[in-house]
């Protein structure tokens, strides 16, 4: 690791108020994520170990060795000090790709300091919904092309969530790298999961429904490896599985997660997985 990355006073262009504005905020401690207005611009400040313990990880790990199914594993849980360490190692990965990623301007045992990327997707999305909405179904494209070539790469991100991605000179970047789900499963599963998370969002929010829907999965398969779109086809096949599950609670509340769950996994299942015969339980009676 950069030793600088240790010394607030090694930020470039840093004033001496920057640093001491830095600092206050840090001993502060006041939000997990913050934003700082220093004189060469903004930045973020990121806290670690303040989450709570969460539930659903747990009980993601145990659905994950009650089905036999490694994608539902989540992401080993770390102490602060690592869990920086890890954020830091993956930032590095996907920068020696040639990739757009925050630059870390410092970090402590248990925050970063990171360079502001600017707007996200998310946002972008927002805006091009009403001015442009051609613009905005190539860009839902672009994220679904741009996965795919990161994971030709031998890479996964582990939440490729529009608002975690931003452009960069007409490119997609990455930051929130806190999950890493390849060292809980194969890289091809985690790959195949971050493009089913990506679907969770793309899917509902395509303006143009299935038809951007397949031009982005296209632009996936285009740069994506085989033994990812494997995984995906086994990730969706069980999925599907909890279709009929999802509608049956979904007529006592339909939330957001759940429309979304239904609208990915229902258009994957259907372009992904060859159909059933209707009389598939007929086979042979007739010979």
């Amino acid at each position: 690791m950069d030793g600088r990355l240790n010394d607030l006073s090694a930020i470039p262009d840093a004033t001496p108020k920057d640093i001491e504005t830095l600092l206050a905020v840090l001993a502060r401690g006041a939000r997990r994520i913050e934003r700082v207005e220093m004189s060469f611009g903004t930045v973020w400040i990121k806290r670690y170990g303040t989450e709570r313990p969460i539930v659903w990880s747990r009980a993601q790990n145990a659905l994950a060795h009650l089905f036999r199914k490694p994608f539902l594993r989540a992401s080993p849980r770390l102490g602060r000090t690592a869990m920086v360490d890890r954020e830091v190692r993956r930032i590095a990965a996907f920068a020696a790709e040639g990739l757009p990623v925050p630059t870390v301007l410092y970090r402590s045992d248990s925050a970063l300091v990171l360079s502001d990327a600017g707007p996200t997707v998310s946002a972008r999305l927002r805006t091009l919904k009403t001015a442009d909405p051609a613009g905005h179904e190539d860009l839902l494209v672009a994220c679904a092309a741009e996965l795919g070539a990161l994971h030709a790469r031998k890479l996964c991100h582990g939440r490729p969530h529009p608002r975690d991605l931003f452009l960069e000179g007409g490119r997609i970047g990455y930051m929130d790298f806190e999950e890493e789900p390849e060292a809980a499963m194969p890289l091809p599963a985690a790959q195949a999961r971050d493009l089913w998370l990506l679907f969770l969002q793309l899917v509902p929010s395509a303006l143009e429904g299935e038809t951007t829907a397949g031009r982005a999965l296209s632009a996936w398969q285009e740069s994506a490896p085989g033994d990812a779109l494997s995984e995906l086809c086994l990730l969706v096949a069980f999925l599907a599985k909890f279709l009929w599950l999802t509608r049956l609670i979904g007529r006592v509340h339909m939330g957001s997660d759940l429309r979304r769950f239904l609208a990915a996994t229902r258009y994957l299942s259907q372009v992904l997985l060859a159909p059933r015969p209707a009389d598939a339980s007929k086979a042979g009676k007739d010979d």
